[in-house]
């Protein structure tokens, strides 16, 4: 396709053709907002092999409740409404790495940037939340956890 059978197209078809002019640019908004959000996402095996191999501090953000009902093992239920970067089982892991999560990883990016702010330089956050590691078939924790 050439760029004159691509502006016949986008002649013939206007609402098409800023479709996919909008789509295009959300998609570049959302990826260069990404570049520049101060933390990174990472998928659920990517937070077990940091887990694992570094240590890693996770932080939950659900209401103690759905904590209860089902949470990354050896992870720390820290409820929104509470959570601040000084806390003092925060303040001891700012050379770890840390992972905020939530249910589906809103909550948890809102967290993220707080943690960036407040100086800590290794923040993730669990791309898709708890639902993203129940997908990958991952084990889940009950109770209150440690």
């Amino acid at each position: 396709m050439n760029l004159e059978e691509l502006s016949a197209f986008a002649g013939r078809n206007p609402m098409l053709a800023l479709a996919l002019a909008g789509i295009t640019l959300a998609i570049l908004y959302t990826e260069v907002a990404r570049l520049f959000r101060g933390f990174k996402g990472l998928r659920p095996a990517e937070l077990t092999a940091l887990m694992n191999r570094e240590n890693a501090l996770v932080v939950d953000l659900q209401p103690a409740g759905d904590f209860e009902k089902g949470h990354i093992p050896g992870s720390k239920n820290v409820q929104m409404s509470q959570f601040d970067p000084e806390n003092k089982m925060l303040a001891g892991a700012r050379a770890l790495p840390v992972v905020a999560v939530c249910k589906t990883g809103v909550t948890a990016a809102q967290a993220a940037k707080r943690l960036r702010k407040a100086g800590f330089e290794r923040v993730y956050v669990l791309e898709g939340g708890i639902a993203a590691w129940q997908q990958a078939d991952l084990p889940l924790a009950k109770g209150r956890g440690k």
